[in-house]
C-alpha cells in the first residue's frame, strides 16, 4: 500500500498533538477568566491522579509515572496555591495523605464544563457527526486503557 506524499506520515500525531495543544491552551485560558490562572496543564493530571479519596506522595509518583521526588515538588507546589493539602491518613499514621481541597474541587468542576463547551465548540466547527465520529475512530486504534494519567512521566522519560 501506497503512502500518499501529501499525507506523511508525521504529519498524523503532529495533528493530533496541535489539537491536544489547542484544547488545553483554550481550557486554561477559561480557566484563568473563571478564577484559576495558576492552574498548568500538568496540574490537571495531578488533580484527576490525586482522586476523590487522595493519595500518597509515592502513589501520585506511581500513578503519574514520576519519581516521588517530582510528585512531591508539585504537590508543594500546589499545596502553596491552595489546590492540595496533606492530612493525616486516618486508616494509618504513619502516612500523609495528598487531598484536593475545595479549590481543586472547583478546578476540575470548571475543568470538565469548559470540556464540553469546548467539545461543542468543535462540533459547531466541524459537525457534530464528524466529531463523534472521530472520537469514535481514536477509540478503535487507542489501547483499552485510554484514560492513563502517566503523560507527565511518558514526555519526560
Amino acid at each position: 500500500m501506497a503512502t500518499d506524499p501529501d499525507r506523511p506520515g508525521f504529519l498524523l500525531p503532529l495533528l493530533l498533538l496541535a489539537g491536544f495543544r489547542t484544547l488545553i491552551d483554550d481550557l486554561h485560558a477559561e480557566l484563568a477568566r473563571q478564577g484559576h490562572p495558576e492552574l498548568r496543564p500538568l496540574h490537571g493530571f495531578v488533580l484527576q491522579a490525586v482522586g476523590g479519596e487522595g493519595t500518597t506522595a509515592t502513589e501520585l509518583g506511581q500513578r503519574l509515572g514520576i519519581s516521588k521526588q517530582a510528585a512531591g515538588k508539585t504537590v508543594d507546589r500546589l499545596v502553596a496555591l491552595g489546590y492540595l493539602e496533606r492530612a493525616d491518613d486516618p486508616r494509618d499514621a504513619r502516612r500523609k495523605l495528598v487531598r484536593m481541597t475545595p479549590r481543586g474541587l472547583d478546578g476540575l468542576r470548571r475543568s470538565a464544563v469548559v470540556f464540553d463547551q469546548l467539545r461543542q465548540r468543535w462540533a459547531d466547527t466541524l459537525g457534530p457527526e464528524r466529531v463523534a465520529a472521530m472520537e469514535d475512530d481514536l477509540r478503535a486504534v487507542a489501547p483499552a486503557n485510554l484514560f492513563r494519567l502517566d503523560v507527565p512521566g511518558w514526555f519526560g522519560g
